[in-house]
């Protein structure tokens, strides 16, 4: 991959700029005859990758209008950040990663009511990696269960916009920007920078997400499939499911019958057995 074709220079150097989101505007709330919609910019940093035993220990949330028809970013309507004190060690590794350690969790905690007030007014809650922030709020707030989710890996095609990763600190790099990376509100102000960068005149990465935000997705269960498929399986980037114990993909609506066929042909010996289930707007990254 290389930059992005704004920030080649004759010389051949690129310049990278540091990026931390000082420069957004606020929402005026007096804006009239715009299609607006609310996302909720979150992310957090944890004890460690355990969805169900690690704890938050530090939370940013920043509520912005974009503009539903061009992506543009009309301004900031709030925001809250907040340390959070998991009243246990914080493993060195994790420190490493995100700079955080006990002493300055010490003391603090997240106002969920606060939280819950803010994100209560947003129309979709998205996170890079919607699955795993999604894990933790919705273990601490009710709320979150019932709204709305996009992922900014998942929502968007990076490879087909000429991308080789969709790791968040390369892409703000292939964008022109850095940032200090692995801190709540900064993560989430480099987020809101890279999907409405102004090198996109059109086809923001922010309006192909809200597209795909909007979209059901399917799972598509592999039921029975023979054991000795599953590396087919894995290649088509099937995932396994312990408590169905089968392997499942997850698919548009338009792809479920492409990978029907495939699965006919490549995994049943010409008979489909597998199933199809709708998963809710309300439940996607679950």
């Amino acid at each position: 991959m290389t930059f992005i074709a704004q920030l080649s220079q004759d010389n051949g150097n690129i310049t990278l700029k540091k990026f931390d989101g000082a420069s957004f505007p606020r929402f005026n709330p007096g804006h009239s005859g715009l299609d607006i919609v609310k996302v909720c910019f979150l992310d957090l940093e944890t004890t460690g990758l355990d969805k169900i035993e690690d704890k938050i220990i530090e939370l940013a949330l920043k509520l912005v209008a974009i503009d539903r028809n061009n992506g543009e970013l009309l301004g900031v309507i709030a925001e809250y950040q907040s340390f959070h004190d998991p009243n246990e060690l914080i493993d060195e590794k994790i420190t490493l990663i995100n700079g955080i350690n006990n002493e300055m969790v010490q003391g603090y905690s997240i106002d969920w009511d606060e939280v819950n007030n803010l994100i209560s007014t947003a129309d979709i809650i998205l996170a890079h990696n919607a699955s795993f922030d999604r894990a933790f709020m919705d273990r601490y707030l009710s709320l979150s269960t019932e709204k709305v989710w996009s992922c900014s890996i998942s929502d968007i095609d990076w490879l087909k916009r000429g991308f080789t990763s969709n790791k968040q600190e390369l892409l703000c790099f292939w964008h022109g920007f850095y940032y200090d990376s692995h801190r709540a509100m900064f993560d989430v102000d480099a987020l809101i920078g890279l999907l409405t960068h102004e090198s996109y005149e059109e086809n923001k990465p922010m309006i192909e997400l809200l597209e795909n935000a909007s979209k059901p997705y399917y799972k598509l269960l592999a039921l029975d499939s023979p054991y000795d498929t599953k590396d087919k399986l894995k290649a088509k980037d099937y995932n396994w499911d312990p408590e169905r114990r089968s392997w499942w993909k997850r698919l548009l609506l338009v792809e479920i019958e492409t990978e029907q066929n495939w699965l006919t042909e490549n995994i049943y010996n010409g008979h489909f057995t597998g199933t199809v289930e709708e998963i809710p707007l309300t439940d996607k990254y679950k």
